[in-house]
């Protein structure tokens, strides 16, 4: 059954009137909750004993219920999963991940950047750095060993590829590092600070790549815009916001019920606006609720009240759908032959290594301990997500790395 995108309702008018609720958002929203939700802490269970993070779970989820398992049965993923319904899940999930974000900046002390900024800033240099020259490599075989790929231009290729390797999924890391209570180590701090200087650098390069890919009608010169204006709102947030949210902190005291709410809704409605500005300036909207939580003042009484509101809700069920929604547009079935295997495993190889031995090497050199510089390495190593937004902006820009036509090219995607 297809669907018009303006006829689609939020709710159903009953079961009694014979109309079947699955075939309205909202309705449709909640059973697809249940199941994710359902789903993701019956595999945590089995994986507790391994000691994995619920993230992972999560992943696994959705992978089993998308088209590499349940979804394969074409009827089940038409009623429960129809690509109509996908815009309003992702957008309620993306919700829970700007909010958790938000709590991630409000649990990171500003001074951890100052005490890991230099070492942190080397680390996420050498993190990039390594798995970008790889990709440049990847891709110098990838176009001799795929038809086609020789008559697309280079630079949007090497770009492109290198982005994709050599980011880090800050949301994940994030995610990880605090079920394992290391967001507020030193370790955990560092990898954090180096995550954030690598994402922000990533998606600077990825506007290059799409203003290459765009052609002469896209100037090269909107990644400097980018980067200027990413500057200014981290300065605007850090130099006027801070303070007021010091001030705000300082009056929302206890006994005040009436306008400890009003500042509480202030501070909700501060983390959508600042997600929505990242994202007009071209970054990421989680960056904007990430730079927000720095400026709230850290370890009084409204940061404590705003974690209680907060955590539960996005952690337990906001965020598992943002998570699962990634194993949903996973189909692993699309992978056929050796050459895709093969090519598939050398990109997973040079991916991982580039960015451990990266960061081990310049963690070495920061005078970290040997077991800490492996661990930051393994951290910063992290994927997920992030790599997916990253291809799927690809895709929606049209940055055609290695394929002559976009059939061929949405092949390419869904295999690696």
């Amino acid at each position: 059954m297809s669907f018009n995108v303006t006829s689609i309702k939020t709710s159903s008018d009953g079961a009694w009137q014979g109309e079947n609720p699955l075939n309205n958002a909202f309705p449709l929203l909640i059973i697809q909750t249940v199941l994710i939700l359902l789903i993701s802490r019956f595999i945590a269970f089995f994986l507790k004993p391994l000691r994995q993070p619920k993230v992972v779970a999560e992943i696994v989820g959705g992978i089993v219920l998308g088209p590499s398992a349940l979804g394969r049965n074409k009827e089940f993923m038409q009623m429960i999963f129809p690509s109509w319904s996908t815009p309003v899940l992702e957008s309620v999930a993306s919700i829970g991940l700007l909010f958790f974000l938000f709590l991630v900046g409000l649990e990171l002390d500003l001074s951890s950047i100052h005490r890991s900024g230099k070492r942190a800033f080397g680390i996420a240099v050498a993190g990039i750095s390594l798995p970008f020259l790889f990709g440049a490599a990847i891709t110098f075989l990838l176009r001799k060993a795929i038809d086609g790929a020789d008559r697309v231009g280079y630079g949007q290729c090497l770009m492109f590829m290198g982005v994709s390797l050599s980011i880090t999924a800050f949301p994940v890391l994030a995610r990880i590092l605090a079920e394992l209570k290391l967001l507020t180590t030193q370790i955990g701090e560092t990898a954090m600070v180096a995550a954030a200087f690598n994402d922000v650098a990533a998606w600077i390069l990825l506007a290059i790549a799409i203003a290459i890919a765009g052609g002469a009608h896209k100037s090269p010169l909107i990644s400097i815009w980018v980067l200027i204006s990413g500057i200014a709102f981290v300065s605007f947030m850090l130099i006027i916001v801070r303070p007021a949210m010091s001030w705000v902190a300082q009056r929302a005291a206890p006994g005040h019920d009436i306008m400890d709410e009003a500042y509480i809704c202030l501070t909700l409605a501060g983390v959508m606006l600042s997600g929505f500005m990242t994202d007009l300036i071209g970054i990421h909207a989680i960056f904007g609720a990430f730079v927000f939580g720095l400026t709230i003042p850290k370890g009084g009484e409204f940061a404590r009240r705003l974690i209680k509101r907060i955590e539960d809700f996005v952690s337990g069920l906001l965020l598992p759908l943002y998570f699962a929604s990634s194993g949903l547009k996973t189909d692993v079935a699309k992978i056929h032959g050796i050459e895709a295997w093969g090519l598939l495993a050398l990109v997973i190889s040079a991916a991982c290594a580039g960015k451990i031995l990266g960061t081990f090497v310049v963690a070495m050199m920061c005078m970290i301990p040997v077991r800490e510089s492996l661990t930051l390495g393994v951290l910063m190593n992290t994927k997920g997500l992030v790599e997916l937004i990253v291809l799927n902006i690809g895709k929606e820009k049209k940055v055609r790395c290695f394929m002559s036509n976009t059939s061929r090219q949405d092949k390419f995607r869904d295999q690696f």
